[in-house]
């Protein structure tokens, strides 16, 4: 029986070429501003137009400050020209664009899906790694190069050859206090940062049922973290709660129709992976990275790696390299390590429920002395919402910076920025070398353990703090 990946792949080849590769068609090409200039000076030299704009979503979000003055001016020279860029080639080619002053901006991969952009059985594509997030409806998605870009672009195709697929089938019920990125973190330790390499992810099981379509995006959007593209959930029952008020077009007049046709293809497809990891939900707690991977993590009474105590030689001088970086010394008790930011944003864990989740934890207290605490929220949606909810009030009267919608900290290009070794409590996605600014430390969690850290200026289980 094919896996689902392998019917959606199937229904989507135009042609094979003799190199084993498939022509395939895209339904939606997501664009922002760092990764699209050269694709759309690509097609401007070649006096071609786009083959179908309305295929494509244009959305600022990396370079974009999040600072209520954004509207006004964008310090960086570099950043400022990148989104004026963007805006230029949106209205020279017709792209739809989510511009700084849309009521709808936000991170790419937040946004697409609240505009029902992203249907389960669709293949997605965007100049972005993380774009694996949108798999969680059962979709297709995966990020691109500059090339494959203009490809997309001119053709609405592209050639690929077909990964093999992985099931990840995640048993029983995910512990109280413990989340989809608890269970991300821990599937990446436990298969390693090249485990999904060549492979298409399926996630299955009960434990992943269970899931909010928010945890499954989050889920989806650390694939790419174990070394594959391809993050996949089959649509069921929340796939369709979620999509029924969101998606637009034809879809929307015929949603019901549509629906059944999404669930018949879920239910006819299964097994048939090449290999299959099995995860025990209830084993799993609250985990945090001490490296410069996000295989790296361990629960909060854990302890760092010692490098003395591991056998591969390259494995050591690697361990040995990340806790020099990270200013760590092997065997440290994770508890005992301070943290000086608190970050909670990013596509992997800025949406509404992500605040929910954190603002729970505070209950009127506020953060340490000393410690820095930023909010951005995914999109200028879910800022509205929170707002409406009294969940930002609640953040800025604990200490916390209310800010704007954008990528923020993950990527440390927009002005929110890590100085030289400054340590980091964050949502986001990854935790290499300079990733939140240069010399910045980074620890990747969930948002209650960010707030947790955050109340007691150190790494803290989130559990050990809840009201």
């Amino acid at each position: 029986m094919p896996t689902l990946f392998d019917a959606i792949w199937a229904a989507h080849v135009v042609a094979r070429n003799d190199a084993g590769e498939d022509l395939v068609y895209i339904d939606r090409h997501l664009v922002h501003e760092v990764s699209s200039p050269q694709a759309f000076a690509g097609l401007a030299a070649a006096g071609r137009p786009l083959r179908s704009a309305q295929r494509h979503l244009a959305v600022q979000d990396h370079n974009v400050p999040t600072t209520p003055d954004r509207l006004q001016a964008i310090p960086n020279a570099e950043s400022a020209a990148q989104i004026a860029l963007l805006r230029s080639n949106a209205r020279q080619f017709g792209v739809p664009l989510l511009d700084l002053d849309d009521p709808r901006q936000g991170i790419v991969h937040v946004v697409a899906p609240e505009l029902g952009q992203v249907l389960p059985g669709s293949t997605v594509v965007c100049g972005d790694s993380h774009t694996a997030t949108l798999g969680a409806f059962g979709a297709i998605a995966w990020g691109i190069g500059t090339s494959e870009a203009e490809h997309v672009m001119s053709t609405q195709s592209l050639w690929l050859r077909k990964p093999g697929t992985l099931g990840i089938r995640v048993d029983g019920a995910l512990p109280a206090g413990v989340c989809a990125k608890d269970l991300a973190l821990a599937i990446i330790h436990r298969i390693g940062t090249s485990g999904g390499v060549g492979q298409a992810i399926e996630y299955t099981g009960a434990a992943v049922r269970a899931l909010s379509m928010e945890g499954r995006m989050t889920l989806c959007n650390m694939t790419i973290e174990a070394g594959s593209r391809f993050g996949m959930v089959a649509p069921d029952a929340t796939t369709i709660d979620y999509l029924r008020t969101r998606v637009q077009g034809p879809a929307r007049q015929h949603f019901d129709t549509a629906a059944q046709a999404w669930l018949a293809a879920a239910h006819a497809a299964g097994g048939g992976h090449a290999r299959t990891v099995q995860v025990d939900a209830g084993a799993i707690g609250p985990r945090v990275t001490w490296g410069t991977t996000p295989a790296d993590s361990a629960g909060f009474d854990g302890h760092v790696a010692d490098p003395s105590s591991v056998a591969d030689a390259a494995e050591r001088t690697r361990l040995a390299g990340a806790l020099a970086y990270m200013g760590l010394v092997p065997g440290q008790a994770i508890a005992s390590i301070p943290v000086d930011v608190a970050f909670i944003g990013s596509c992997t864990n800025g949406r509404i429920e992500d605040l929910r989740a954190a603002a729970a934890v505070l209950q009127g207290r506020r953060i340490a002395a000393g410690v820095r605490g930023l909010v951005v929220p995914g999109s200028s949606s879910v800022k509205r919402q929170a707002e409406d909810e009294g969940l930002a009030q609640r953040f800025v009267d604990a200490g916390f910076e209310w800010r704007a919608s954008g990528c923020s900290m993950c990527v440390g290009m927009n002005g929110d920025n890590l100085a030289p070794g400054q340590r980091c409590a964050s949502t986001s996605n990854r935790n290499f070398e300079n990733r939140q600014g240069p010399g910045g430390r980074t620890h990747l969690m969930s948002p209650a353990a960010v707030v947790a850290s955050a109340l007691r200026g150190r790494l803290t289980d989130p559990r050990e703090v809840q009201p």
